[in-house]
């Protein structure tokens, strides 16, 4: 007979393993593919066009982009960003429910875990040449996150409007510095136009909105510049790309935390109350759906046709900026993104509870599943589509045309996950993840 010791041990150590296929959660494995592929939507555009291309067609209803746009900016812009970070949310609480139960440290084991992601993040952006990267801010966001794990459903939820006041507080503190510069900018440009001798703080000033403007609003020649550089060399790509990546995950990396922080929490509060578990009634779940597109569409149309109205190109948007200190209308988006993302996910888990498309949403959950290696996949497909170094395809296709590449790596995806998870327990990268979280190497092959 084993002793208690020994059982005891073995307890620990059974605890102290991976999530077990029988544990999986197959509903939130299916919505961690959908946002998974969805982000693609999103991404695809900076992989492979040019600054400004949107500005021949966004305000141009007879161009099919412009519709393939609009669809997408209703339909996907920020919600599936949104949907995984609250997956992402519940997925904390998935990773330490079997683990905390043991007096052991899950929370050792969840820190090393993250720190991983953060690592992966690094190699993401500055090997692969992602600068929109985001498992470097989930893996120090998400040990933030982690902190809130035990805080009652009511309290968590509370996170979103916070997060959106403060974020719009802060985004348009930093809109109104851009805004101050551009003002001094053009007033010393008049004088300067003028015949008059600048002095040099005025000069100061010019070189500090060139700065601006090589950043975040490249005027003709850098534009061209740009496009130049992504259809170039490894070396010359990574210089930009590590530049931009770096920026982003340290002066602008306080900007980035608020927003997936309460969409995480959020996720913990939705899986504690089983709304992502399929606990809810199917009516239940409409009637969240009906409300969500109730207020969401009309909040996010008109925001869309307050764009094409007010944004149609870089200097309507700026004459926009030089007359208004605030910008109101940035309080819809928060709200009609909570609003369509929670009737997606809403429709998505009545037809997982009624069974219907259940062969495709199978494929859908093996893709969650394997959502490491797939957002890796997305990366390395289409950089060496996209840049220079490979196929040289930046800047070469209409916007409309971009989505068919996305479409090829769906079908892939959706084809190869199920036939991989046939086989082995993980992703390749899941099971790199993993033996590194756990100190120790994973079991691969499933027995035939």
């Amino acid at each position: 007979m084993e002793s208690s010791t020994t059982v005891e041990v073995l307890t620990t150590e059974s605890a102290l393993a991976p999530v077990s296929e029988k544990e999986r959660i197959q509903s939130i494995d299916v919505l961690r593919g959908i946002a998974l592929l969805g982000i693609l939507l999103m991404n695809i555009p900076s992989f492979s066009m040019p600054n400004y291309f949107s500005e021949s067609f966004r305000s141009n209803p007879g161009d099919i982009n412009f519709w393939v746009r609009t669809v997408i900016i209703i339909f996907f812009e920020g919600k599936m960003r949104a949907l995984f970070s609250m997956v992402f949310g519940a997925g904390i609480l998935l990773f330490i429910s079997k683990k905390e139960k043991t007096a052991m440290s899950a929370t050792w084991l969840f820190y090393r875990r993250m720190a991983w992601l953060v690592v992966f993040g690094l190699i993401h952006a500055h090997i692969i040449l992602w600068s929109g990267d985001i498992l470097y801010s989930y893996g120090l966001i998400g040990m933030i996150a982690f902190l809130f794990r035990k805080a009652a459903p009511k309290y968590l939820v509370w996170g979103v409007p916070i997060v959106t006041i403060i974020g719009f507080f802060t985004s348009t503190q930093f809109y109104q510095e851009i805004r101050t510069k551009r003002l001094d900018y053009l007033k010393v440009t008049a004088e300067k136009n003028a015949g008059k001798k600048l002095t040099a703080a005025q000069l100061k000033i010019l070189t500090e909105w060139r700065e601006i403007e090589k950043e975040f609003i490249p005027n003709k020649q850098d534009a061209v510049e740009n496009t130049r550089i992504m259809k170039s060399d490894y070396k010359t790509i990574a210089a930009k790309i590590r530049k931009e990546a770096w920026k982003g995950q340290t002066t602008y990396f306080l900007y980035q935390i608020s927003d997936p922080l309460a969409l995480m929490l959020l996720g913990i509060a939705l899986f504690k109350w089983g709304f992502l578990t399929c606990r809810w009634t199917r009516k239940q779940y409409i009637k969240v759906a009906l409300i969500g597109y109730g207020i969401g569409l009309p909040l996010v149309l008109y925001d869309s046709y307050y764009a094409f109205y007010n944004f149609p190109t870089m200097a309507a948007s700026l004459a926009h900026m030089d007359s208004h200190p605030i910008v109101w209308i940035d309080l819809i988006y928060p709200a009609q993104r909570i609003f369509l993302v929670m009737a997606h996910v809403s429709v998505i888990l009545v037809l997982y509870k009624t069974g219907v498309i259940r062969s495709f949403l199978n494929r859908l959950a093996a893709v969650g599943q394997m959502a490491f290696t797939n957002y890796i996949t997305h990366s390395v497909v289409c950089t060496l589509f996209f840049y220079g170094y490979g196929l040289n395809q930046f800047a070469t296709f209409e916007y409309y045309q971009i989505f068919f590449v996305v479409f090829a790596i769906w079908i892939f995806q959706l084809i190869i996950s199920p036939i991989w998870l046939r086989n082995f327990y993980f992703g390749p990268l899941e099971w790199l993840w993993r033996s590194l979280t756990y100190w120790k190497i994973q079991p691969m092959k499933k027995p035939a």
